[in-house]
C-alpha cells in the first residue's frame, strides 16, 4: 500500500545497530540501550524537527505579544502564556474548571457558551493535569506539548509504513509542523491530544493490532467527534485487510469507540433532557446544522467575496474554501489510489465540515488529515522542487495564520 509511487531508488529502513562484543554494559549503559530501543532515528529526528518548531512558535508568540498588545498604547507586554488564551481554549478552561453545568439543573445554554459542544476528554486531562500544574494554560499547553510529541513520532512511523522509505517519515513530518494551521498544535487545543491517540491507532490497525487500535480511538473519541470517522475508516480497513475467523474475532471491538459518544449524550440527556443536547449547541453556537454542500460552498463564498465581514473575516473564510478545494482533491487521490479506509475518514470529516450553514475550522482540521503529510513527503521525493514549492506558499500562511491567532484576531 502506498500514498505515492516512489522512484526504483532502493528503499531504506532503519535497523537497529549489530549488538557489541566484549564485556556487558553498566546499568547506564543499558538504560540507554533500552531507550534507543523504544526511539529509532526516524523518531529522534521527528522530535528535533518538533523541538525546533515549537523553539520558533514560541518566538513567533513573544513578538506577537509585543507588536500587538491588548490595550492601544500599552508600555508593557501582556504575560506570555496569554498569547494562548484564545477562542475555543476559554470553552476548554471553563469546563474543566466549572463543569458542564455548574449552575441549577437545565440547559447549559444559561450560561451562553454552548460548551456542551465540546467533547469531555480534553478538560477532564486538563482539570487532572491542573492539579500538579496550578496555572491552567499551562497546563493546557504542556498537554499539547507532549501529546504533539506523541504525535509526531506516530506520523513519522506511519509514513515509513506507507512508503518504506525513511526519509518520507522525515519529510512527512516536516510539511506536518511547518503547515498554516500548526499553531494549534501548540495551543491548548484537542488537534495534538486527537493525534496523540488516532495516529498510534491507525498504525496499530495497520499492524492488525486490532483490540489496541479500538482502544486507543475510542479515547480519540472522548476528545473530538473524528474520533468516529477514525472508527469508520478501521471497519473499512478490516473488512479489506482481513479474512475468515480473523475479521470475526476482530469485529466486536469496532463497537468499542461508540460507547464515549454514548455515554456523553446520555450525560447530557440526563441534565437537559435531550440526547442531541451536543447537536444543538453546535446548531446554536456556530450555525452546524445541515445544509446541502452547494448551499455552504455558496454560503462561505459569499462570507469570504461578498464584503458582508470585516477583511479578517473574510480571509479567515476564503481559508476555508481553500481548504476545502484541497481536502476534494486529497480525497481524488486517495479514491484513485484504491485507498478506501483513508478515503473514507477523510470523505467523512469533508461531510461533517461541508454541510453547514457554512464551512468553519476547515483550515484546523487538515492537521488531521494525515494521508496529506505522508503523500505530500512522498511526492517530495519524486519531486524535489515540491518541498521548495510547498515552503514558498505555506511558509507566509502559517505566519499569518500564527500571529493570527496568538494576537487574538479569529484564525478559523
Amino acid at each position: 500500500m502506498s500514498l505515492v509511487t516512489l522512484d526504483p531508488a532502493p528503499a531504506t529502513r532503519e535497523h537497529a545497530p549489530a549488538p557489541e562484543h566484549g564485556p556487558s554494559p553498566g546499568w547506564a549503559a543499558r538504560c540507554r540501550r533500552r531507550g534507543a530501543g523504544l526511539l529509532d532515528r526516524g523518531d529522534r529526528e521527528a522530535l528535533w524537527l518538533y523541538l525546533l518548531t515549537r523553539i520558533s512558535l514560541w518566538g513567533t508568540a513573544y513578538c506577537t505579544r509585543l507588536l500587538f498588545p491588548d490595550r492601544p498604547g500599552a508600555r508593557q507586554p501582556a504575560p506570555l502564556l496569554t498569547a494562548f488564551e484564545r477562542w475555543d481554549w476559554h470553552h476548554y478552561l471553563h469546563i474543566a474548571r466549572d463543569g458542564y453545568f455548574p449552575g441549577p439543573a437545565g440547559s447549559g445554554t444559561t450560561y451562553g457558551d454552548n460548551r456542551e459542544a465540546f467533547f469531555p476528554g480534553f478538560p477532564m486531562l486538563l482539570r487532572a493535569v491542573h492539579t500538579l500544574v496550578p496555572h491552567w494554560t499551562a497546563a493546557g499547553l504542556l498537554i499539547s506539548l507532549a501529546a504533539g510529541a506523541v504525535a509526531v513520532v506516530a506520523l513519522g512511523r506511519t509514513a515509513r509504513w506507507y512508503t518504506a522509505h525513511a526519509e518520507a517519515g522525515r519529510r512527512a513530518v516536516f510539511f506536518f509542523l511547518v503547515s498554516p494551521c500548526a499553531v494549534f498544535l501548540a495551543a491548548g487545543y484537542t488537534e495534538a491530544l486527537f493525534l496523540a491517540l488516532a495516529l498510534p491507532a491507525w498504525l496499530a490497525a495497520l499492524r492488525h493490532h486490532w483490540a489496541l487500535a479500538a482502544l486507543l480511538t475510542a479515547l480519540a473519541t472522548t476528545v473530538r467527534v473524528s474520533g468516529l470517522f477514525l472508527a469508520a475508516a478501521l471497519a473499512v480497513h478490516l473488512v479489506i485487510a482481513t479474512r475468515g475467523a480473523g475479521r470475526l474475532r476482530a469485529l466486536p471491538w469496532l463497537a468499542l469507540p461508540a460507547v464515549p459518544l454514548v455515554s456523553y449524550a446520555g450525560y447530557l440527556a440526563a441534565h437537559t433532557g435531550d440526547w442531541a443536547a451536543w447537536q444543538r449547541a453546535q446548531e446554536r453556537g456556530w450555525y452546524r446544522s445541515f445544509h446541502l454542500p452547494w448551499d455552504a460552498w455558496s454560503a462561505t463564498w459569499e462570507a469570504a467575496f461578498g464584503d458582508r465581514h470585516p477583511t479578517g473575516y473574510a480571509l479567515m473564510f476564503q481559508a476555508e474554501l481553500l481548504a476545502m478545494v484541497v481536502g476534494i482533491v486529497l480525497l481524488c487521490v486517495l479514491a484513485r489510489r484504491r485507498l478506501w479506509p483513508e478515503a473514507v475518514y477523510l470523505a467523512l470529516t469533508l461531510a461533517a465540515l461541508g454541510t453547514s450553514y457554512w464551512y468553519m475550522s476547515l483550515p484546523r482540521s487538515t492537521l488531521l488529515w494525515w494521508p496529506l503529510w505522508i503523500g505530500l513527503g512522498a511526492l517530495s521525493l519524486r519531486r524535489p522542487r515540491a518541498k521548495a514549492v510547498y515552503l514558498c506558499l505555506a511558509g507566509p500562511l502559517t505566519t499569518i495564520l500564527a500571529v493570527t491567532f496568538l494576537s487574538g484576531r479569529w484564525a478559523g
